[in-house]
């Protein structure tokens, strides 16, 4: 059976790489960029695949200078284009920038230490150009700089206010952190207690992103979530227990070679972590049972170790028959608050 109206997935999306390994740094044609992802807006019965996509990613040294070189326009790489975003939009798809990731990660640092207000106003400028909202991925484990971090939301919200029915897509700002709190600790407890308030949020909500490799069980999986939902009183500092419904779970979709999570949801994670996704209740924060979805990492080609999700390896079969059998909203619903 499927979930209740109050534990429905709302969120299932994937962060969306290019042809170059998520540089994106070659403008491509609409008609070769469906060609590799068409599954993502067509899951076989004209209904897309997912109902977010997350650009991946935007190097946030760049964007705070407005840089522009064979790879980059006013900051943002030169693939992430206008007509790209509408590939997706037009399906009623919502769409992302990622700034960060963990090859960015020392820009991330040079961009907070060095003008975080900048790079805030620069980003939330292009998420009005393009009509999307930004995503926090600052992969700083040893010694993150919260403050710099504190400053850079600030500076984004004095220019896109928390908007909690989500119909202004540039006001949609999320964060990434680990997959469990062990991994990116001090963000975590940071994030949590100061960004991710059930009653009183600054940002959207977290994507606990993919572990290392993928998880073998629905168990190992839902544990590392649990932790976010539990809190980690243990750990040092502290991460406090964060509300279901600001949390997705991340799992892959291709390794070596097409894993279930793309090409069987029977076999699939997104089909056995399922129910503990749909009803996992809060435990000291949120009100409401059920985490908000999943991510999946990542369309296209997301590196040199892992096949591409380009046919014939596309995804309808694991992520297409999930965005069914789950009854995905499309487009996005307003979000569950607490």
């Amino acid at each position: 059976m499927l979930a209740s109206a109050q534990t429905q997935i709302q969120v299932y999306g994937a962060w969306q790489c290019s042809n170059d390994y998520c540089t994106w740094g070659t403008v491509r044609s609409v008609s070769d960029f469906d060609k590799a992802n068409h599954w993502m807006i067509d899951r076989g019965d004209g209904m897309p695949s997912v109902n977010l996509v997350v650009f991946s990613f935007v190097n946030p040294v760049k964007l705070m200078n407005l840089t522009n070189d064979s790879q980059t326009a006013n900051g943002i790489p030169i693939g992430m284009t206008a007509d790209i975003v509408n590939y997706f939009t037009s399906k009623n798809v919502r769409v992302m920038f990622s700034i960060g990731g963990a090859s960015y990660t020392s820009d991330w640092n040079t961009a907070l230490s060095s003008n975080p207000t900048q790079l805030a106003l620069n980003a939330a400028a292009a998420a009005r150009q393009f009509g999307v909202g930004m995503e926090i991925d600052y992969e700083n484990d040893s010694n993150p700089n919260l403050s710099g971090l504190q400053t850079f939301i600030n500076a984004y919200r004095s220019q896109d206010v928390y908007d909690a029915g989500g119909t202004n897509p540039t006001a949609r700002l999320t964060i990434n952190l680990a997959s469990g709190d062990t991994y990116l600790t001090a963000l975590a407890a940071y994030a949590t207690a100061n960004w991710l308030s059930a009653t009183n949020p600054v940002v959207d909500y977290a994507n606990a992103m993919v572990s290392n490799t993928q998880f073998k069980t629905a168990a190992g999986a839902e544990a590392e979530w649990r932790q976010h939902v539990d809190g980690a009183p243990t750990l040092s500092p502290p991460v406090p227990p964060l509300a279901p419904a600001k949390l997705t779970g991340a799992v892959y979709l291709v390794g070596k070679k097409p894993i279930p999570e793309c090409r069987n949801f029977s076999a699939s994670l997104e089909d056995s972590t399922g129910k503990f996704v749909k009803t996992v209740k809060p435990d000291g924060n949120g009100s409401s049972d059920g985490m908000l979805g999943y991510m999946f990492w990542a369309a296209e080609c997301s590196g040199t170790g892992t096949v591409c999700t380009t046919p014939p390896d596309a995804c309808r079969g694991g992520v297409g028959v999930g965005a069914t059998h789950y009854n995905i909203p499309i487009p996005m619903p307003p979000l569950r608050q607490n």
